[in-house]
């Protein structure tokens, strides 16, 4: 029997990866727009405050368990930004409104004086929020990173939001270059799920 929880999310990419991610699990995953979810404000100033926001806005919308992620890119030359803002770094820059595009290419003006590989290093982090319902006093709570740097220019086709220009030093190679399968078992959000899944089969969470 699957069990129907809800992604707290809009992002198609996401959508598609926790699918196949979860489609072994005995999850089936709904997008929080087939119940016109609102979209909730994230005011958090931590991964972990705004996705327990979002995943408490969808329970609250639905009345169905809810996953939430939060996820970004720090740039250790930046101070660790993006940060939150990942998916609207862009915004206002040229005069235009964020996009995966104008992210990239905001994020390779700011680092335009920077060479050094190792100056240039980087992290995607991915922060996942497990609630059974809008009042659950104790969501499961998982976090994941991972190492690389940011490219001078982007390179390959697959991923979405800053995978062109994030690179890959085991594999070298974007991690827009990555076979799908292959990023989802050692992207951030593959590590980050998997830890969600050993908790929720540890505790049965998902069967409240």
């Amino acid at each position: 029997m699957k069990h129907k929880v809800v992604l707290a999310s809009g992002n198609a990419g996401k959508l598609s990866e926790f699918k196949r991610l979860l489609a072994q699990a005995d999850f089936d995953v709904l997008p929080q727009s087939e119940f016109d979810v609102p979209e909730a404000e994230e005011t958090g100033l931590t991964f972990v405050e705004n996705a327990i926001l979002k995943a408490r806005n969808a329970c609250l919308h639905t009345e169905l368990p809810a996953i939430a992620d939060d996820s970004g890119i720090e740039v250790d030359a930046l101070h660790g930004k993006p940060g939150i803002y990942s998916a609207r770094f862009s915004a206002g820059w040229q005069g235009k409104p964020a996009s995966d595009e104008l992210n990239n290419a905001y994020l390779l003006d700011q680092l335009k004086t920077i060479d050094s590989n190792t100056k240039r290093s980087a992290r995607y982090q991915c922060v996942l929020v497990y609630m059974r319902h809008a009042q659950d006093p104790t969501p499961i709570i998982c976090q994941a990173s991972w190492e690389g740097h940011i490219l001078k220019e982007p390179t390959g086709k697959n991923g979405f939001g800053y995978d062109p220009l994030f690179f890959v030093p085991d594999y070298n190679c974007s991690s827009a270059e990555l076979d799908k399968d292959l990023k989802n078992r050692i992207s951030h959000r593959g590590k980050a799920l998997e830890r969600l899944l050993d908790a929720l089969q540890a505790t049965d969470a998902h069967l409240e």
